[in-house]
């Protein structure tokens, strides 16, 4: 039984395990057993399999879904294996530098990390235990709107300025008043979410939910997301399917923030970003759970930052899950790299110590890449380290 166990934990560690089948639950179970302090795991895909064993299975539902067949979610993992590093020797690494400046925000790392609604969800630490740990290991954060926690207490908890990230609604009045009160709270900027115009179909997490013999209402009732408090919400959409590029003219007359547009996936529209006045780009499929392209970020990187052609910041996010695949990122043009789930699998496993410790891992895992690969400070990480394939436009 010994040595059935080591085994199981040996592939629960692997990215090769990434569906949720029976094998796969012995596997987390077996994780649960062994692992009680977070400094004992050893990677992200560990810390995963812990966090679906301690999130009820309808919120873990909400965190793990993709949308359709959930290949774009699996599209965002598979590009990496598309670009492979290419290494340099004999170069003197005894320092690394992983600082970045991006529109003002310093930050220890490249990680930032993503805005991921209902935090709550997973630990009862929510969006404060993912602030602190932001600020423990200087990582920059971008808050979501549907947060579980006010945005005043997230920007005191990070003790540094946030960025927000926004869901205009489909009424302007909002979208003014949730941009006043996002610079109020000492935001910087502004990430307006562009790729959720309609509905989705996130069949991850209605099968997930079946799982789930609680009753929803015990969560949800009187639940109402911090950021919509005072405002008109009775019959308001989420998202409005009628905004075009002049949004971004309009928000720059109400708020000083800087704009950025997060939910870009193509040339054509990375040029229109810049040509309207946006002062970042995100380039995102919002997690694979925007609309099935079966395209990975990762491959959508190249011709966007080709087409901004340094006029402004380009990040990126969307299946990372290792320090090799930042650096892949950075070396593909990116200023930045986004995290979301996996964060959040460590707040679900142990709340914000968990976090820190997936903040850590991968960190070490980026600082292992520069060291290996003769790069000594993120600024270095360019082209001339990727084979990539025939993306580079």
């Amino acid at each position: 039984m010994t040595y059935r166990r080591q085994f199981l934990k040996y592939l629960a560690a692997s990215p090769l395990l990434t569906s949720y089948s029976a094998f796969a639950q012995e596997v987390e179970e077996t994780l649960g057993e062994r692992l009680t302090d977070p400094r004992d795991v050893i990677n992200v895909f560990e810390m995963e399999a812990l966090a679906r064993e301690r999130i009820p299975p309808a919120h873990f539902g909400y965190l793990a879904t993709g949308v359709d067949s959930d290949e774009t979610l699996q599209a965002n993992r598979d590009g990496f294996s598309r670009f492979q590093i290419k290494p340099r020797r004999l170069v003197d690494v005894s320092e690394v530098d992983t600082t970045v400046n991006v529109l003002g925000v310093q930050a220890d790392s490249p990680i930032f990390l993503c805005p991921v609604g209902s935090q709550g969800a997973y630990h009862s630490d929510a969006e404060l235990g993912t602030a602190r740990a932001a600020a423990a290991k200087g990582h920059h954060m971008i808050l979501s709107t549907q947060s579980s926690t006010r945005i005043e207490d997230v920007a005191e908890a990070r003790g540094a300025p946030i960025w927000h990230q926004l869901y205009s609604t489909d009424r302007w009045e909002n979208t003014v008043l949730m941009l006043q009160r996002a610079e109020a709270a000492g935001a910087t900027a502004v990430c307006l979410t562009i790729d959720l115009p309609g509905r989705r179909n996130t069949e991850t997490q209605s099968r997930l939910f079946r799982e789930d013999d609680r009753n929803c209402l015990d969560c949800h009732r009187g639940q109402a997301k911090p950021m919509f408090e005072g405002l008109d919400m009775r019959g308001a959409r989420l998202t409005d399917p009628s905004l075009t590029w002049d949004v971004i003219g309009r928000m720059k007359q109400v708020t000083d923030m800087n704009v950025i547009i997060k939910g870009i996936e193509v040339a054509e529209d990375a040029a229109l970003a810049v040509e309207y006045g946006a002062d970042g780009i995100i380039v995102s499929n919002h997690g694979g759970r925007s609309v099935e392209t079966g395209r990975g970020t990762i491959e959508c990187l190249p011709e966007v930052v080709a087409a901004v052609s340094g006029r402004i910041p380009v990040i990126v996010d969307g299946g990372f899950r290792r320090g090799t695949d930042v650096f892949k990122a950075l070396a593909l043009g990116a200023s930045a790299v986004g995290f979301g789930r996996p964060y959040c699998f460590g707040l679900g496993a142990f709340g914000q110590a968990g976090v820190e410790r997936v903040l850590d891992l991968v960190n070490r895992e980026l600082v292992i890449a520069m060291r290996g690969s003769g790069t000594t400070s993120v600024n270095n990480i360019t082209y001339d380290y990727v084979h990539d394939n025939g993306y580079r436009v």
